[in-house]
């Protein structure tokens, strides 16, 4: 058996999106978009075995915008599993990342997290999901609305964006959208006969929100409401936009199911209703979060507040990050450099990304044994300083 690890030819994007979409149960022609520059593949006696393939992203960390290779179209063929090519792929992009000086940190969306733990990432973000009858959208405290909720629609775009923009601000995992995102996201019609709606909330004339949501029909027979409310996404920049755009998903009289697969976990909802446990509110694992180039990956983000935090990293698959760093935040700057000084935590690379993420503190990362602590003095200002202003949350899929 001969292993080729190399990017797919033109001719080869074919077979690339047949293996992918074979693998993801997704029709292939969702896989054909990626130039074959931007894959890197396994190849088993000449035969693709494995495709894989990586996005430029920008995405917010504390509200500052980072370069992120988004890792996608990950999969194996099954004769060809167990063998260790994705093992060798990632391997070789992480070092191509590195040695090129490009995206300091990769990330993806896992269907099985633990394929991707194996090789440094963590979960860097948590995700809620709802699924609710509409009867069930009442507020403790209803806010007295003093705007009014109009239908949109993806010719005011620029409107959305920058709705959404304003929302993202000081967050943490939110990609920066270009237009083919929206549109080719975002604004696609639903499938299976659903339509696709807009709604925004202003208040004398100045948008504070949005949402943009499916409705389609069951397809069992049943008695009563038929239909079944999907909300694409959700932005609030006010808890009167936020009210407003919930009570609009309520009217749906021929609406028995409001659905809403991907919410940031510091979603307030089951905080305002009535009745929280007809939520049905789940929360799971969201982004999964890898440091490539640990000298570049921790200045990219905002720092809230200065100090010095010095750490022991360890990294196999990655060698030159491994070692004793300091991560010095002053002012709107971080610098991170090798250093000689006594280690106060030591920990794994992907412990180091849920902190970047702000998906942990270090005190809780200690609790649950994901870092050994060598003075617990400092805990208090790693917390601190690695504070992020928002919960992290991607919503968009890459």
């Amino acid at each position: 058996m001969t292993l080729e690890i190399r990017p797919a030819e033109q001719g080869e994007m074919e077979e690339f999106a047949r293996v992918a979409g074979t693998n993801l149960a997704f029709p292939s022609e969702w896989f054909r978009g990626m130039p074959p520059e931007r894959t890197l593949c396994a190849f088993v006696d000449g035969k693709l075995a494995t495709s894989y393939g990586a996005w430029p992203l920008r995405m917010r960390l504390n509200g500052r915008k980072a370069g992120v290779a988004g890792v996608t179209m990950v999969g194996t063929m099954p004769p060809y599993r167990r063998q260790g090519q994705l093992r060798a792929i990632t391997a070789a992009h992480f070092k191509r990342l590195y040695e090129e000086r490009a995206e300091p940190v990769a990330a993806l969306f896992a269907s099985l997290a633990a394929i991707y733990q194996r090789f440094g990432y963590g979960v860097v973000s948590s995700q809620l999901a709802y699924r609710v009858e509409p009867r069930y959208i009442d507020f403790v405290q209803p806010l007295p609305l003093a705007g009014r909720l109009r239908e949109s629609s993806p010719v005011e775009l620029p409107l959305l964006e920058n709705l959404y923009l304003r929302f993202i601000e000081r967050r943490t995992g939110y990609l920066e959208r270009d237009e083919s995102r929206w549109r080719g996201t975002l604004f696609p019609p639903a499938d299976g006969g659903a339509t696709l709606n807009f709604a925004v909330y202003e208040e004398g004339g100045d948008p504070q929100g949005y949402a943009i949501y499916e409705i389609t029909r069951f397809h069992e027979q049943r008695p009563g409401p038929y239909q079944r409310l999907t909300v694409r996404d959700f932005i609030w920049l006010t808890p009167s936009a936020y009210q407003a755009l919930w009570q609009c998903f309520a009217r749906f009289d021929l609406v028995s199911e409001v659905s809403c697969f991907r919410l940031p976990p510091d979603d307030p909802l089951m905080h305002l209703v009535q009745e929280p446990r007809m939520l049905q509110a789940v929360c799971r694992d969201g982004l999964l979060g890898r440091i490539v180039d640990v000298e570049r990956a921790l200045p990219l983000r905002r720092y809230d507040a200065e100090g010095l935090l010095v750490f022991r990293l360890r990294d196999d698959l990655c060698p030159w990050n491994d070692g004793v760093w300091e991560l010095e935040s002053v002012g709107d700057e971080a610098v991170v450099r090798r250093t000689e000084r006594p280690a106060e935590l030591t920990l794994p690379v992907s412990t180091l990304a849920m902190l970047l993420f702000g998906q942990i503190s270090a005190t809780r990362a200690a609790e649950m044994g994901r870092l050994d602590v060598h003075d617990h003095a400092g805990l208090s200002a790693w917390d601190t300083i690695m504070a992020t202003a928002v919960p992290p949350f991607c919503a968009d899929i890459f």
